[in-house]
């Protein structure tokens, strides 16, 4: 068994389902409905585009994001609506080039 003969972690709270959370934890599952945990990972991968390195990252971030946003709307899975739209590429690549030249100021 895993940590077998070894102290309890000090991070252990006295949560009812405290097991729950650390095992989801561990296999990388999620409690928020796909379409939640959709709009967090739109919300993230538009700040990474906009931290990008390279027009060439910027886009192919969209265009990842964009494409998973495409799969949901086209089937949505039961819970809340989406209530996301795909990402305009060109217009992120602006505001991209706008804070690069802002910050080179």
């Amino acid at each position: 068994m895993p940590g077998a003969g070894k102290p309890l972690p000090d991070d252990m709270s006295y949560e009812e389902l405290w097991w729950v959370k650390r095992k989801m934890a561990r296999e990388g599952l999620t409690a928020l409905p796909p379409t939640l945990a959709l709009r967090k990972e739109a919300e993230d991968a538009l700040a990474a585009a906009l931290a990008a390195p390279s027009e060439r990252i910027v886009r192919k971030i969209v265009t990842d994001i964009n494409s998973k946003i495409l799969d949901m709307m086209l089937m949505p899975p039961p819970g809340p609506p989406l209530g996301l739209k795909r990402y305009d590429a060109e217009e992120v690549v602006h505001e991209w080039r706008e804070r690069r030249r802002a910050a080179a100021e």
